[in-house]
């Protein structure tokens, strides 16, 4: 897991904004990324499940028709 250092910015008291060094961010904006495209890897799975199944052979068959 990433190690964070951030920064707080405060307003009347209570921490307003949180700050980070740019390679912490980047590094969070990649892990990010990385959970949203499985998410949409799971996503695209499941609606995909009751697709048919074809092998190599049989498309290419099916493209010479």
């Amino acid at each position: 897991m990433i190690e964070l250092h951030p920064e707080f910015i405060t307003k009347d008291g209570q921490k307003e904004f949180a700050v980070l060094p740019y390679q912490e961010f980047l590094k969070l904006q990649e892990i990010l990324e990385d959970l949203e495209d499985l998410r949409d890897l799971r996503l695209a799975e499941e609606q995909d499940q009751d697709s048919p199944d074809y092998y190599l052979q049989e498309v290419k068959g099916m493209l010479e028709m």
